[in-house]
C-alpha cells in the first residue's frame, strides 16, 4: 500500500508545487524500497514441513515455467458479462504429470463451457465437467475420462496467484481435472496440494469472479461464470524476457 501511495507522490506531484524536501524524498524511497522489495519475495516453506498423507514433497526446485502459457477467457453465462482473460504459465519441473493433464485436456477442449463453480476470499475453482449441467448439486465431484494423477507437492509456496490441483477430500492421489487460483497467501495449502502454475495477467480478473454473488449458504455463484476456452499460447506473447 505505501508503495502505491509514494508512487503516487511522484506521478501526481502538481507542477509549479516545488520539490519534495530531499530528506521527506530519501525516506520516502528507503520506505519504498523495504515494502516492495518484501512483496516481491516469494514466501518460504519450511524445510521441516511433510506432505499430506506422507506423500514425498519435492524441495528447492526453482519453477521454471513452459514454453506454453494457458490462457482461461470466462464469460457469464447470458454472455453479457465478460469476465476477461486470465494467463496462467506453468511450472512442468515442478509437477510434470499435473502440467501434461492440464495440458492434454485443454488441447481436447475439455474445459470449454466449464464454469468457476466455487468462489470465495481465497480462491476460484473451475474446470469440473459437472458444471455443465442445469444440476449443480453435485458440482465438485466430476472428473475426466482420464485416470487421477498422484501427488506432486513441492515447496512452492502458495502465494497470491498460485494455480493448484484440486482434489476430492483426503485422498492426496485424486486430482484430476478441477484447477484452483489462490487469492492470498495460504500457508495451510504448502506441501498439501499440488502446485503447478501461476498467474501472470489477470489475476484482477480473477478477483473479480470471487466477488461473484453465490447461492445461500454456498460457495457457487449464483450467476453462472463460464469457462468459454482455455488455449494454449506462447508465454513470450504475455511475459517479457
Amino acid at each position: 500500500m505505501f508503495c502505491s501511495i509514494v508512487r503516487s507522490v511522484f506521478v501526481f506531484f502538481p507542477a509549479g508545487a516545488g520539490r519534495l524536501p530531499a530528506a521527506c524524498l530519501c525516506l520516502a524511497l528507503a520506505l519504498c524500497v523495504a515494502s516492495c522489495g518484501g512483496g516481491q519475495q516469494q514466501s518460504r516453506v519450511s524445510d521441516d514441513l511433510e506432505g499430506a498423507g506422507g506423500a514425498p514433497v519435492k524441495r528447492g526446485v526453482k519453477p521454471e515455467p513452459d514454453a506454453e502459457a494457458a490462457v482461461i477467457e470466462a464469460t457469464s453465462s447470458d454472455g453479457k458479462i465478460d469476465y476477461g482473460k486470465i494467463v496462467v504459465e506453468l511450472y512442468p519441473n515442478v509437477a510434470p504429470q499435473m502440467v501434461e493433464r492440464f495440458k492434454t485436456l485443454t488441447r481436447q477442449g475439455f474445459y470449454n463451457g466449464t464454469t468457476f463453480h466455487r468462489v470465495n476470499p481465497e480462491v476460484v475453482q473451475g474446470g469440473d465437467p459437472l458444471s455443465k449441467g442445469e444440476d449443480q448439486s453435485r458440482v465438485g465431484m466430476g472428473d475426466s475420462p482420464l485416470p487421477n494423477v498422484p501427488a506432486e507437492f513441492s515447496d512452492v509456496p502458495f502465494d497470491r496467484g498460485v494455480v493448484g490441483a484440486a482434489r476430492k477430500g483426503n485422498d492426496v492421489n485424486s486430482a484430476n481435472c478441477q484447477f484452483y487460483i489462490t487469492l492470498r497467501r495460504v500457508p495451510q495449502w504448502d506441501a498439501q496440494y499440488t502446485a503447478f502454475g501461476k498467474v501472470v495477467e489477470g489475476m484482477n480478473n480473477a478477483q473479480v469472479i470471487a466477488g461473484a454473488p453465490t447461492r445461500p449458504g454456498t460457495e457457487n455463484p449464483y450467476d453462472k461464470i463460464v469457462i468459454k476456452s482455455i488455449t494454449l499460447q506462447p508465454r513470450a506473447n504475455f511475459v517479457k524476457p
